[in-house]
């Protein structure tokens, strides 16, 4: 009888909820508290258009949704401090854990006038290299839909490649909208490190 060596990682901690640290950002568990700097992203009809959400959500609502995420295993929400103000600016979330194939899901998203400043990118980075060096993940991948160009090129800036497009995934207001899947491998970040093109 035949006897393999197990060579999968020791589990992932995800009930660990970190504060990761960049030059613009600061990435720490998101909290209730943070209510009130996160609603805005909610009631952004663009934000609402490029995120393809359909969800009419309230403060109760987003409350609730908030309240219990720090003891949610198998995923980590983080707030996006922007180190300049010290204002909650948006949440990185690493979701969707598949713990058999060592990958999970990455979305994030700002508060609508904080864009073009670089910080979804850092924001990207940090979590995203936490994920491969703390986590253990194999591979981390997105969607984005063919109406938001600019989050599309701070993935790639961060060093996710287009996997594949998934045709007419997304119905928005009566038009038919492709995503692209993207990913990012643990192979790819150690060369890297979040930055492919420097």
């Amino acid at each position: 009888m035949s006897s393999y060596a197990s060579s999968a990682p020791a589990p992932a901690n995800w009930l660990d909820k970190p504060t990761l640290h960049g030059e613009a950002v600061v990435l720490r568990p998101v909290t209730e508290d943070d209510v009130p700097d996160l609603l805005p992203i909610f009631s952004d009809a663009e934000g609402a258009r490029l995120t393809g959400s359909h969800a009419d959500v309230d403060e109760p609502g987003v409350r609730a949704w908030y309240r219990g995420r720090q003891e949610q295993d198998g995923r980590l929400d983080l707030a996006v401090v922007d180190r300049a103000t010290g204002r909650v600016v948006g949440e990185a979330v690493l979701n969707e854990w598949d713990p058999d194939n060592e990958s999970c899901s990455f979305r994030i998203v700002l508060v609508p006038g904080t864009y073009g400043r670089g910080l979804g990118t850092e924001a990207t980075r940090l979590i995203v290299g936490h994920g491969f060096e703390a986590l253990g993940l194999h591979r981390i991948s997105l969607e984005v839909y063919a109406f938001n160009p600019r989050a599309r090129r701070a993935y790639e800036k961060v060093g996710f490649r287009e996997e594949g497009v998934l045709r007419d995934a997304l119905l928005w207001e009566g038009e038919r909208v492709d995503a692209t899947l993207m990913s990012i491998l643990a192979p790819d970040w150690r060369v890297h490190r979040g930055r492919p093109t420097a």
